[in-house]
């Protein structure tokens, strides 16, 4: 049984205390484990201090206990760095730059159940990965918003660049663009190569799903993260006057081919700031995920910040009761 401390505006936290090197810390992890799983699905998310973590190899220890499957980053989106043993960092996104709540890989047929944080090196202002439970967020959700989303679903268009986000090369792991081909018509992904060999994908994905295990009904999506409206007016201005309306990294819209509009973005972006928690990283740390349950986002920071990430215990799309099927849409 763990001594859960819950506090306003944090996520569940337990304290471990007495445990000097990894081997009683992965004893200890391997009783725990139950409990570890039955927070989870309460709280969608727990947060473990006083492990002594230290590096990347001790990472790869603890996801051995409790992530032992490892799901592949598909379709990447952001750039990461390998710390090697299968472990890599969260993100390596400018520092000055916050990251929008989203449930990891929720745009693929396949996503991680479970995520692993670590902090190897803790930021000395901001930086927190905060997270919100998403089956909050559903609940605070406009009716009409939410009904549109169960009907229709959500499209996804990303324009692969090498200059803004990732290249294709990066994002699909290969040079080959007939694997790229492959991989889209096996995940109902349309796309396009265009005059400058860059290339254009969408698709249309549910917006919300059931917990495989839970039963419990949530908001799983990068919609508003991805959409226009959420990035900064004057970013926003720039980036339409230089790659026009349809030719933005990323662009998100709902199935039913209405354009979101702002206020529709605020609202949703609105729910997921009344849900969220946050706790300031201390090294050592250990945060878990349940990636259904839970969205999480980044806090910008200065200083250094190494935040150590594992993706696994994968989750197939079509068990999870999606309110619309995944497909290829125009693109």
């Amino acid at each position: 049984m763990l001594n859960w401390e819950i506090n306003p505006g944090r996520p569940a936290l337990t304290r471990v205390s007495g445990l000097t090197d990894m081997d009683q810390a992965c004893a200890w992890l391997e009783q725990a484990a139950p409990a570890l799983r039955a927070g989870l699905h309460e709280h969608g998310v727990v947060f473990l201090r006083g492990l002594p973590v230290a590096d990347s190899a001790d990472v790869a220890k603890i996801r051995d206990i409790l992530v032992p499957t490892r799901t592949p980053y598909r379709e990447k989106a952001t750039p990461r760095s390998d710390f090697g043993n299968g472990v890599s960092s969260s993100t390596d996104l400018p520092a000055a730059q916050s990251i929008h709540m989203h449930n990891e890989n929720s745009y693929t047929l396949t996503f991680p159940g479970l995520l692993l944080f670590a902090c190897l090196i803790a930021p000395p202002v901001g930086g927190a990965t905060p997270v919100a439970d998403v089956r909050e967020v559903l609940r605070t959700l406009p009716p009409r918003l939410v009904e549109r989303m169960k009907s229709h679903g959500w499209t996804l268009t990303r324009n692969y660049s090498e200059y803004v986000s990732l290249d294709w090369r990066t994002a699909f792991s290969t040079e080959d663009p007939e694997k790229v081909a492959e991989y889209c018509a096996e995940n109902h992904i349309s796309m396009e190569w265009r005059e400058d060999g860059s290339l254009r994908t969408s698709q249309l994905r549910p917006g919300t799903i059931t917990h495989p295990v839970t039963g419990a009904e949530v908001w799983f999506n990068h919609m508003a993260f991805w959409n226009e409206w959420s990035l900064e007016p004057d970013i926003r201005e720039a980036m339409t006057e230089l790659f026009g309306s349809d030719g933005l990294p990323f662009n998100t819209g709902l199935g039913d081919g209405e354009p979101l509009t702002r206020e529709d973005v605020e609202q949703i972006n609105a729910a997921y700031a009344a849900a969220t928690v946050r706790e300031k990283w201390e090294v050592g740390d250990v945060m878990l995920v349940d990636n259904i349950l839970a969205a999480h986002g980044r806090d910008p920071f200065s200083g250094d910040r190494k935040i150590a990430v594992v993706m696994g215990e994968p989750v197939e799309l079509l068990d999870c009761k999606p309110s619309v099927l995944p497909a290829a849409t125009s693109v």
